[in-house]
């Protein structure tokens, strides 16, 4: 179905049908966990093959685990979520009046999907979607052909092209997708692809929410226990090899803790990575972002910086785009790693004297999409949260809080705008609708041209009630 019919047929959809009830949003709630549950090693091997390699159990637990967890969520909190909200009125104006905000579904809702997480970030906005009653059209990208093929073979038997369509890149259906006048447009990618969504749907005054990437910080104080720092960071940097918009893609250590922390992670690799061939490591997912990872590194050698490779005894294996851990020193802003979100498992490590330095570093810069300060002084961390701007932020962990439901997941200026998961998804794909209903009785009759001296009266018994 072409994309300008399906959007049609979804709005006439609407248009017949535009507030479903409680029962009918849970039941596509619990249709859309079916789709994922019923075929979740499909997908897996999907995903995989898209990669060239994808780590099963990375796919179960980012993909599989967090989108069923969530659809849990907003099925147990959903019938709070669609209450009508009783709001604060002025008796002395409107005597036996009342006001109300009202959630009621927008319509038909886009939804531009990135290749790094492809079901989360299909399915965790479509749960939100679904629970706030509207449509949805979803734009899969060029790297996952094997999984757009899939889901688009999968969706009628869980649900028709009104409710549900799934479209795959084929060239230039993108920027046709952006141009369409949806009632909503959420677009997951880079700063610069989102300017271009942005423009676009600006042309139709659509909405959009975007989530982009952005250079994302941590910092280990000097309280903090490196190897304990070591195992969260690592984790999170090698997690679908580094291919992850919250990464950790710079950290901070004192200058007197940077041996410590090499030491540390080398140990951690050598533990957890001991063959990068493994199926439990990810792949690169394309042969052009392995070349930039690859050029990047040389950009940083020649200007100086010290390459570590973690996963000592082992050479990246540019035949299955698998790179090795690797830690850069001696960094400088001239550095191609340094200007723009590396999206891989290359990190370089800041030294650092003092939490101003840290601080005045970051807001030199685009705010970033997450900040991660690791300490257990609270003192440090309130200094930290107040002082650096992120579009959200984990105190000693990384990576963690996009899977916390109850948490709104945005960025923040060059980072993105807009919110969903949690209350904070469903209001983002809701019109919170205002309306006032007038009494019986109103007294604004009395205030009506022409004035006497009962509205002059009637006024300053008012003014005095205010001032």
């Amino acid at each position: 179905m072409a994309l300008r019919q399906c959007l049609e047929l979804q709005k006439a959809a609407y248009n017949a049908d535009p507030v479903p009830t409680l029962e009918q949003r849970k039941r596509d709630l619990l249709a859309l966990k079916s789709m994922l549950g019923d075929n979740r090693e499909a997908i897996a091997d999907a995903i995989s093959k898209d990669y060239g390699n994808r780590s099963r159990h990375e796919t179960m637990l980012a993909e599989v685990i967090m989108v069923l967890d969530g659809l849990n969520f907003a099925v147990k909190h959903l019938k709070k979520w669609m209450k009508v909200q009783k709001r604060e009125i002025e008796h002395s104006l409107y005597p036996g009046a009342k006001n109300r905000v009202i959630p009621q579904p927008l319509g038909v809702v886009g939804v531009i999907v990135p290749w790094n997480f492809p079901v989360q970030l299909a399915f965790t906005p479509l749960t939100y979607i679904f629970a706030a009653g509207n449509r949805a059209m979803v734009k899969m990208s060029e790297n996952s052909i094997h999984l757009s093929h899939l889901l688009i073979k999968l969706v009628p038997d869980y649900f028709p092209p009104e409710k549900l369509s799934f479209f795959e890149e084929t060239g230039a259906v993108g920027i046709q997708f952006s141009q369409l006048p949806f009632d909503h447009l959420l677009f997951t990618g880079s700063g610069a692809t989102g300017k271009a969504v942005m423009a676009s749907a600006a042309k139709n005054l659509t909405p959009v929410t975007l989530e982009l990437g952005g250079k994302s910080p941590a910092v280990i104080a000097p309280d903090y226990p490196i190897q304990k720092a070591v195992e969260r960071i690592m984790f999170a940097k090698l997690f679908n090899a580094g291919q992850v918009c919250v990464n950790v893609d710079y950290l901070f250590v004192s200058e007197d803790r940077t041996e410590d922390f090499v030491a540390a992670a080398k140990s951690w690799v050598a533990k957890h990575c001991p063959d990068i061939r493994s199926p439990d490591y990810t792949s690169i997912i394309d042969q052009r972002s392995f070349d930039r990872l690859t050029d990047a590194l040389e950009d940083a050698r020649k200007l100086g910086a010290k390459i570590i490779n973690l996963a000592e005894g082992q050479n990246s294996e540019p035949e299955l785009r698998k790179m090795t851990p690797q830690l850069v020193l001696n960094t400088n802003d001239d550095m191609i790693l340094m200007q723009r979100e590396i999206f891989g498992p290359i990190l370089p490590v800041l030294p650092y004297k003092d939490q101003q330095e840290v601080r005045d570093y970051i807001n030199q810069r685009d705010r970033p999409l997450a900040f991660y300060p690791f300490t257990k002084d609270r003192e440090l961390q309130k200094y930290y949260l107040d002082h650096v701007m992120s579009g959200g932020a984990c105190v000693n962990d990384a990576l963690i809080h996009p899977g916390q439901h109850d948490l709104p997941f945005g960025g923040v200026g060059a980072s993105g705008m807009g919110h969903y998961h949690g209350y904070e998804g469903f209001a983002t794909f809701s019109k919170l609708r205002p309306v006032f209903y007038q009494a019986g009785f109103s007294s604004l009759k009395f205030l009506a041209p022409p004035y006497g001296k009962f509205a002059d009266r009637m006024l300053n018994f008012i003014l005095k009630k205010k001032l």
